[in-house]
């Protein structure tokens, strides 16, 4: 398979973007630096908005969402919005208020599960810790992100002698007994007590009794990389979704000159099920959709009519075919790797895709010279969800679910095509100039 130049670029540039994104904190902060070196600026929700044709902006919220738009030209009332959405958190583990476990001479981490990860893929892996830390400055709290890039702790997996029928039964672990994280050599109680605070304190260089609070998750060290005889395949943590995010925006970007009012919506907490402030289950992309039309001059029946001429994009990853287990796939729909997006369709609107949102997207590939494919899951497995439903529901507008495809979905470390990538973006680009 020849891979083009281009396609690999863009792929390079996802590998980068997601090493630089630890957590949903860093991925919000990469995306606002790159829509900054694009000409975009931000906006605060406390502040008032004023808006013109033309204008870049982006909005964010709670530290992990982010909302990104282009101001069209062509009025609103005419032409609707073009929406992408996707997700900036990833399945893991997540560091608890009191973390520190001591005892048999070692220090570690109690962490709650956050999500659906497949735990066994955190097993003897080189983990390091990554998120955001609530700082006292002054008579207020600042919020300081932090990445320990180096391995800084494991999950060391339990000897075959000990669990004979590890490769019969597979890797379980107790969620509650069996996943502190090994972090150092315990010493006395007393010392041991204070030592994370410590540790982050060294990191952020501030005081140790400065640090107050935190959201920080178990990341992966290993950065990501091209596989295969051809280098055709890409591995990375995280793909799910921050490979959607790198498109959506790429695609933003790539529009030299925006007709229609275009947005990036970029949500915290879908794996959790994105009810909250900052996930696609909360106001953030109503309150941001009824300020750009307000500003613009829109009555609420004018917006609420520009709503039905809009069209929203849910791009969340896709389940791959994988050879080795092939029971597990519906018969007819067995998607394939470096073979385009995929249209996602569930009967019981677990995505948001209906026939003619399908064909839309279908002619938006078309229009791109990309392919795309179609999935259904097996009707006697449980389908995942995403965000399409929910923003659909919401803002009353058509909506597909689509994505690029993968492997190994909600591991510490998954794998995609090369291609795909650079097809959702042409997608995706299409839309934003359609």
């Amino acid at each position: 398979m020849e891979i083009s130049a281009p396609a690999r670029e863009q792929a390079r540039d996802l590998l980068n973007f997601i090493d630089a994104s630890p957590s949903p904190w860093h991925a919000v902060q990469a995306m606002a630096e790159r829509l900054q070196q694009s000409g975009f600026t931000v906006l605060h929700e406390d502040a008032r908005w004023q808006l013109a044709s033309g204008g870049r902006h982006f909005v964010i919220r709670g530290g992990a969402s982010l909302i990104a738009f282009v101001v069209g030209s062509a009025p609103l009332i005419e032409r609707g919005l073009r929406l992408v959405g996707a997700h900036t958190d990833s399945p893991g583990l997540r560091v608890k208020p009191k973390p520190l476990v001591s005892g048999d001479g070692l220090l570690r981490l109690a962490v709650e599960v956050y999500g659906g990860p497949i735990l066994a893929t955190f097993a003897d892996r080189d983990l390091s810790l990554a998120g955001r830390v609530a700082v006292r400055a002054g008579d207020g709290i600042e919020m300081r992100l932090v990445h320990f890039g180096a391995p800084l702790m494991r999950l060391p997996n339990l000897a075959i002698h000990m669990n004979r029928e590890v490769n019969e039964s597979g890797l379980k672990f107790n969620k509650q007994t069996e996943l502190p994280l090994v972090l150092a050599l315990s010493g006395a109680d007393a010392l041991d007590e204070g030592r994370f605070h410590a540790l982050l304190a060294e990191r952020l260089g501030v005081a140790t009794d400065a640090i107050q609070s935190w959201e920080l998750g178990a990341c992966d060290t290993q950065p990501g990389a091209f596989w295969g005889a051809a280098q055709e395949f890409i591995a990375a943590s995280q793909l799910d979704n921050l490979a959607s995010c790198h498109a959506g925006l790429a695609a933003l970007l790539s529009v030299p000159d925006h007709e229609s009012t275009n947005v990036c919506a970029f949500f915290d907490h879908e794996e959790v099920g994105s009810e909250s402030a900052t996930g696609a289950g909360g106001s953030f992309i109503a309150d941001v959709l009824r300020r750009i039309a307000g500003s613009i001059g829109l009555d609420d029946e004018d917006y609420r009519r520009a709503l039905v001429r809009s069209f929203f994009i849910s791009a969340d990853m896709a389940h791959a075919y994988n050879p080795n287990f092939p029971a597990a796939y519906e018969p007819g729909h067995r998607v394939a790797v470096n073979a385009g997006p995929v249209i996602k369709i569930n009967a019981n609107q677990r995505y948001s895709t209906g026939a003619e949102s399908a064909a839309r997207f279908m002619r938006l590939c078309d229009k791109a010279g990309v392919p795309c494919q179609q999935y259904a899951h097996r009707a006697d497995l449980g389908c995942g969800s995403t965000i399409g439903p929910l923003v659909a529901a919401g803002l009353g507008v058509p909506s597909v679910d689509v994505g690029s495809p993968l492997w190994a979905m909600h591991s510490i470390r998954e794998s995609a095509g090369v291609l795909d990538h650079g097809y959702l973006i042409g997608a995706l680009s299409a839309a934003f100039a359609d």
